[in-house]
């Protein structure tokens, strides 16, 4: 059984609890969350509710899914490792891994890989999230890293929850920009015209700032470093998007791709972190893939 619990915040208070939760977890559906409450396997403050329990600042929820742990298999697949010590791993992600177990992806994660590289992971994600601390988009590409042991685990967590983690992101955006340096000080929350995309909002929304400088110029294009200071969904692609400049190859969030990319042309470039065990200030820093090499040298090319 896999358990997780959730504490809920000030800007999410009123929404009923099966959409609420359906936002926090992607890969769990409202009819599947529904049938959870049914089950009394969702409570909230240790209570049992009805699925049109409406959630209040500071509730806390507790939500049991069954694992299924026959479903993840160590699969051996090439890893692209940055750093490795007894605590944590640190690799550069392809663009086409999702980062663990969901529907339609079961056997050909990071997950998966991580299992067949190493003996143990951290427990407290649960069975389908062994060592997982942090997450990329599946077509996103760059650092991800992964605790060994839920000493690390808990280590790591802290730093993204208190965002002392640093992470860059490089981005190939569409056109070019006014200014070489900026800051993108823009609330996200759910689009409300379609589920499975974000959108810049003013209401139900949490408070998201980038922070970019030009890196390289081309015609019709930038290449960007991306600093961000809070880690919401999508968060870069959203705010280039609103700025009217979308990442090259996005589709979801307005790019014309007139560059041929298969994926969006984002890349988690650098990060700096505090080691959970040895306290040692730590940074890494990940090549970009080659597609993303080819499209910049393309654009190097026409100038």
């Amino acid at each position: 059984m896999d358990e997780y619990s959730i504490t809920v915040e000030k800007e999410d208070q009123g929404k009923r609890i099966d959409k609420y939760l359906a936002e926090k977890f992607e890969d769990l559906s409202r009819s599947f969350i529904q049938k959870l409450i049914r089950e009394a396997k969702i409570k909230v403050n240790n209570s049992e509710i009805d699925k049109s329990y409406k959630i209040s600042s500071g509730d806390f929820l507790k939500i049991q899914v069954e694992a299924k742990e026959s479903e993840i298999k160590a699969v051996e697949m090439e890893l692209d490792i940055v750093y490795e010590d007894q605590d944590i791993i640190v690799i550069n992600k392809n663009a086409d891994r999702v980062v663990h177990p969901a529907p339609g992806h079961y056997n050909d994660t990071v997950v998966n890989a991580m299992l067949a590289h190493v003996d143990n992971l951290s427990a407290i994600n649960g069975v389908k999230r062994p060592g997982i601390v942090h997450r990329l988009d599946k077509d996103t590409s760059g650092l991800l890293i992964v605790a060994k042991n839920d000493k690390s685990h808990k280590g790591l967590a802290q730093q993204f929850k208190n965002r002392s983690v640093e992470k860059y992101y490089y981005a190939l955006i569409e056109g070019n920009l006014a200014y070489k340096k900026g800051k993108i000080d823009a609330p996200i929350g759910r689009d409300p015209n379609n589920r499975k995309k974000m959108a810049v909002r003013k209401r139900h929304s949490k408070n998201a700032v980038s922070r970019f400088k030009i890196i390289e110029e081309f015609k019709n294009y930038t290449l960007v470093e991306v600093k961000i200071e809070t880690g919401r969904t999508h968060q870069i692609r959203v705010h280039f998007s609103y700025l009217g400049h979308p990442v090259v190859g996005d589709k979801k969030y307005g790019s014309q791709n007139k560059l041929g990319a298969e994926r969006q042309l984002l890349h988690a470039k650098r990060l700096i972190i505090t080691h959970p065990i040895t306290g040692k200030k730590m940074k890494f820093e990940a090549e970009l893939k080659s597609d993303f090499k080819s499209v910049l040298g393309q654009l190097r090319k026409e100038n």
